[in-house]
C-alpha cells in the first residue's frame, strides 16, 4: 500500500452529470418533501432560488478553479489550514459513515415490502451491513470500474421519476389529486414544514462532490462548471415534478419515509399483471439506486478524507491507498466498519425502518451540513485573497452577487441545521444534541492525535 498512488483520468464530462445525479436526486428526500404536503412545491420553488442556485454556482466556480484531489478538504485548507480543513472532513466522512446505514435501512423497507413483509428488525439490520461491505468493495476499484454503479444509478433514478411522474398524469386524470394543489394549499406554512424543510436542503447538496477526486477528472476546467448546471437543472426539475406526483396519489399524512416510493408507484401502475410487472422492475431498480447513493457518496468522502491523511491532518490508516488502483482502500474499510457499529447500536435504539431511518437522517445530517459553512467561508475568503487567480467560471455579478451567493447559503444551512437539533413545538432532539456533540469531540480527539504523530514512523 502506497500515499502516493498514481490516478488514472477516466471521468468525463457525462460521468461527473451522472455522477452528482446519482449523489444528489434521493428518493427519500422526495419522500420526506412531499410529507410536508401541497406547500412543500412552494418551498422546492423558494429554496431553489435562496440555495440551490447559489450554491450549484459557488461549486462550480470553486470546482473549476481549484480542481485539486480532496475537493472541499483542499479549498478550506487553501483558506484557513490543514486544521480547519480537517475538521471539516472529518464532518464529511463520518457524516457519510453513520447515513449509509440510513440509506441502506432505507433499502431493507423496501426490500421487505415488496419481497418479505414479515421480514424482522434484526434481518434488515442483516442486509444493511451485507450492503454497507458491498460499497466498500466498490470503493476499493478504480473509478474506471467504479464509476458505472452511479452512472447506472443515476439513469435508474431518472427512469423511476419519469414513470412516477407520467403515472401521476393519468392518476389525476381518472382520480383527481390526493393533495389539492391551489394557491391556498400551497402557501409555505412554516408551523407544519419546520421538521422537513432541512430535509429539503439536505437533498440539494453534492455539487461539490465529484470535486473530491479532480486528479481523476479529463478536463476539471472545463466540465465542472458544465457537470453542475447540467444535472442541476434535471435535479431541480425532476424533485419538483416529482413531489407533486407523490401528493397527487397518497395524502401527506399517509406518506411512509421508507415505503412512500413504492406505496406511489403501486397506486399508479398496480392495476394489471403488466402494471403489477412494471412496479416490481422499477422496484428492484429503487434498490440499486438506494444501493448506488451509499457508494457515490463514500467514493467523494473517502478520497477527501485521504487526502486530509496524506496530509498527516487525519490518522494515517485513512491515507492508505492501494499501490496500484490508487483507491482510498483504509478511508473505505474504516468506513464499513464505522457504518456496522452504526447498524448494530441504531437497531437496539429503534422501534421502526421508519423511526430508525429518521434517528440516522438527523444526526447525520447536523454533521454533515456542517462543514458546508466553511466551504462557503473558503469561498468568500479565496475570493478575497486569491482575486487573480484564474476562473473559468465565476459567480456572475461581480463581488457583490458573490458575497450575496455565500451569505444566503449560510443563513439557510444554518437554519437546516437548528431545525435538525430542535423542532418548534416539540423542543430539542437531545439525542441527536448528544450525538453530534460526541462526534466533534472524538473528531478533536483524532485530529490533535494525528497532528501530534505526523511524520512518525
Amino acid at each position: 500500500m502506497s500515499d502516493t498512488a498514481t490516478h488514472t483520468k477516466t471521468l468525463k464530462l457525462r460521468d461527473m452529470v451522472l455522477f452528482t445525479v446519482s449523489a444528489i436526486l434521493l428518493a427519500d428526500t422526495l419522500a420526506a418533501a412531499a410529507s410536508v404536503g401541497a406547500s412543500s412545491v412552494s418551498w422546492w420553488l423558494i429554496l431553489g432560488v435562496l440555495f440551490f442556485v447559489p450554491f450549484a454556482m459557488i461549486c462550480a466556480e470553486m470546482g473549476c478553479a481549484y480542481p485539486e484531489q480532496g475537493g472541499i478538504y483542499a479549498w478550506i485548507r487553501d483558506a484557513f489550514g490543514g486544521r480547519w480543513a480537517s475538521r471539516a472532513t472529518w464532518c464529511y466522512w463520518v457524516n457519510t459513515a453513520v447515513w449509509i446505514p440510513a440509506i441502506y435501512i432505507l433499502f431493507a423497507g423496501v426490500y421487505a415490502q415488496m419481497f418479505a413483509p414479515d421480514l424482522s428488525m434484526a434481518w434488515q439490520i442483516g442486509m444493511g451491513i451485507l450492503l454497507t461491505w458491498i460499497a466498500v468493495a466498490m470503493n476499493v476499484v478504480t473509478l474506471d470500474l467504479g464509476k458505472w454503479v452511479p452512472n447506472i444509478g443515476a439513469i435508474i433514478k431518472v427512469a423511476i421519476f419519469v414513470a412516477i411522474i407520467v403515472g401521476a398524469g393519468f392518476h389525476i386524470l381518472d382520480s383527481g389529486m390526493a393533495n389539492p394543489l391551489t394557491f391556498e394549499t400551497m402557501k409555505p406554512d412554516w408551523s407544519s414544514s419546520a421538521q422537513y424543510i432541512p430535509a429539503i436542503i439536505y437533498g440539494m447538496l453534492g455539487f461539490e462532490l465529484v470535486s473530491a477526486g479532480s486528479d481523476e477528472m479529463k478536463d476539471p476546467a472545463r466540465d465542472v462548471p458544465r457537470a453542475i448546471f447540467i444535472s442541476g437543472t434535471i435535479i431541480i426539475a425532476l424533485y419538483i415534478l416529482g413531489t407533486i406526483a407523490v401528493l397527487a396519489a397518497i395524502p401527506a399524512g399517509e406518506i411512509n419515509l421508507v415505503e412512500g416510493l413504492i406505496d406511489t408507484l403501486d397506486l399508479f401502475f398496480g392495476g394489471s399483471a403488466l402494471g403489477s410487472a412494471l412496479v416490481l422492475g422499477l422496484g428492484i431498480g429503487a434498490l440499486f439506486t438506494f444501493f448506488s447513493n451509499g457508494v457515490t457518496w463514500a467514493m467523494g468522502c473517502n478520497r477527501a478524507a485521504a487526502e486530509a491523511a496524506q496530509e498527516g491532518e487525519l490518522p494515517r490508516v485513512l491515507g492508505i491507498e492501494d499501490a496500484k488502483r490508487g483507491t482510498p482502500i483504509g478511508a473505505a474499510v474504516l468506513m464499513g466498519l464505522v457504518s456496522t457499529l452504526c447498524l448494530v447500536l441504531y437497531g437496539f435504539m429503534s422501534g421502526s425502518n421508519e423511526d430508525l431511518f429518521w434517528s440516522l437522517f438527523a444526526f447525520s445530517a447536523v454533521i454533515f451540513l456542517l462543514p458546508y459553512q466553511g466551504m462557503m467561508l473558503a469561498f468568500l475568503k479565496m475570493r478575497r485573497v486569491d482575486a487573480d487567480h484564474p476562473r473559468p467560471y465565476r459567480v456572475p455579478g461581480g463581488s457583490g452577487a458573490a458575497r450575496l451567493a455565500a451569505g444566503l447559503c449560510i443563513v439557510v444551512l444554518a437554519i437546516s441545521i437548528f431545525l435538525f437539533l430542535y423542532t418548534p413545538g416539540a423542543g430539542f432532539d437531545w439525542a441527536v444534541v448528544g450525538g453530534v456533540i460526541v462526534t466533534l469531540i472524538i473528531g478533536e480527539t483524532v485530529i490533535r492525535f494525528a497532528t501530534k504523530h505526523r511524520g512518525t514512523a
